[in-house]
């Protein structure tokens, strides 16, 4: 045998490689010509195919054995919707914590965090009244943080804009007295649904407020869907410390362009609208905290969380009970493989993202007070569907790092690993310079359930759920194992 051969059999016995388990983007032929580069290159392939089989395994373990999928039946078809200070976000508390002690998690916790209790009260009534006398009744929902009309309801002629500065130039004595109609509607071209969402979304978190300041009495938003339907969607809107708040309400994509095109028929139509919405006491909650003990580096944490919370119009299922079931599922599979973490492994359930965020910034308070040390920050708060990637927000040698794990996950069609990304409860902790990490998964059918009636436990698919929780699993064992 010459010298050569011997070389390359030796390294075949001593790092007993597997084709059929490497990455399924590492060539054949490529791995057999760098074997003869011993030195440099086999080190490495070792690396890859030791943690290509234990994601392997994390995958399996999501997909035979998962728990995502009973743990999101049980907290949206038994506990049902979540808003902060409700009934329902207590009971969630409790279910949380005794959830992850039943699965054995070394430490579980809670969080006090004083959250704003705003209450719907009775269904909204909404009706257009044509010049004619017709009369139309709409779909309607009262934005979350909104006063309410009262029984008396407002009725009023409307002015329609798609922009704040469209309004502005309208003046005060073009509005004053009037109801505000924000139209603009999500633009679709967008492939990447968010940047869709973040292009008309300002209409329902500033609109009431910027309508209030010409002298409006109320607000319609339509509603932020790509989705042509009957559903309205809520979501908070905000006033100003010591300004005007008058009541604001989202219309039903179908209601609000049909609204439109009255108006251009009939431009000195009525419109009115009747909510029982109020904002109440603040009320104490939770977030609710489990972990895992690094076995070497305890010291150091790694967090995965979604919101507990939700908006009271459908459960929750997307938004965000998937990202809840996900973050615990990812240190239940760690621990059901026997996976030694050499960090500790945190998995947190925020509360009152939807209408505070109070829980994401206690948190971070938190955090800092204690000078705990976050090595990374995992947020999942964009459904439960097919998982697509991740985005990092981090130091350009990080990026690398991360982007460089990319090939671990071709065999299972995830391939985003993209620079910029986060997440609303985990954002307050950039000042201390954590790498921020958001989950990404498709996000096509996303905004057809957010923060309406349709988001609900029959609107998740198990596999997809599984999937995600897997995709998240792994990429906290690689953190865990090589560090960021």
């Amino acid at each position: 045998m010459n010298k050569i051969n011997r070389l390359t059999l030796k390294i075949k016995f001593s790092f007993h490689i597997n084709f059929s388990d490497l990455p399924l983007v590492i060539e054949k032929k490529q791995i057999m010509k760098n074997l003869l580069i011993p030195f440099v290159i086999s080190p490495l392939l070792s690396v890859a195919q030791s943690d290509s089989l234990i994601i392997r395994n994390i995958f399996n373990e999501a997909l035979l054995n998962g728990k995502s999928y009973e743990m999101l039946d049980y907290l949206t078809n038994k506990i049902g919707s979540r808003l902060s200070g409700s009934e329902g976000a207590a009971k969630s508390v409790e279910w949380a914590k005794m959830q992850m002690d039943e699965l054995g998690f070394d430490k579980v916790y809670l969080q006090e965090v004083m959250v704003p209790k705003w209450v719907r009260g009775k269904e909204e009534v909404a009706r257009i009244t044509q010049t004619d006398g017709t009369v139309t009744k709409v779909n309607v929902c009262a934005l979350g943080n909104s006063v309410g009309t009262g029984a008396s309801g407002i009725s009023g002629r409307i002015v329609e804009v798609q922009d704040f500065e469209t309004l502005a130039n309208l003046g005060r004595e073009n509005v004053v007295g009037k109801i505000v109609y924000f139209s603009r509607p999500m633009d679709s071209k967008h492939i990447e649904t968010f940047r869709a969402y973040g292009g008309a979304v300002n209409q329902r978190g500033s609109g009431p407020a910027e309508a209030a300041k010409l002298g409006a009495i109320g607000t319609i938003v339509r509603s932020m869907t790509l989705a042509f339907d009957d559903h309205p969607h809520t979501g908070s809107t905000n006033y100003g410390e010591g300004e005007n708040k008058i009541p604001a309400i989202a219309i039903s994509t179908m209601d609000g362009d049909h609204l439109s095109k009255l108006l251009k028929e009939d431009p000195e139509l009525s419109f009115y609208f009747e909510t029982h919405c109020e904002m109440q006491e603040e009320v104490l909650s939770f977030n609710v905290i489990g972990e895992i003990t690094g076995k070497e580096l305890p010291a150091e944490v790694i967090v995965v969380g979604g919101h507990l919370d939700s908006w009271d119009l459908g459960t929750g299922a997307h938004d965000d009970g998937a990202g809840c079931v996900q973050s615990i599922e990812v240190i239940r599979v760690i621990k059901s493989l026997g996976i030694n973490n050499k960090r500790t492994i945190r998995a947190v359930m925020f509360m009152n993202e939807e209408n505070g965020l109070r829980g994401g910034r206690k948190y971070a308070e938190d955090v800092i007070a204690k000078n705990e040390k976050h090595i990374a920050a995992i947020e999942s708060d964009r459904g439960g569907f097919t998982p697509r990637g991740f985005g990092m927000t981090g130091t350009p040698e990080q990026l690398i790092k991360f982007q460089s794990w990319a090939e671990l996950f071709a065999p299972y069609m995830i391939s985003e690993f993209v620079a910029g990304g986060g997440g609303a409860d985990i954002g307050p902790l950039r000042p201390t310079g954590t790498p921020l990490i958001g989950y990404i998964p498709d996000s096509q059918r996303y905004f057809d359930f957010h923060h309406s009636e349709l988001d609900v436990f029959g609107g998740v698919n198990k596999r997809e759920l599984e999937m995600g929780a897997a995709a998240m699993a792994a990429l906290v064992y690689l953190i865990d194992k090589h560090g960021l």
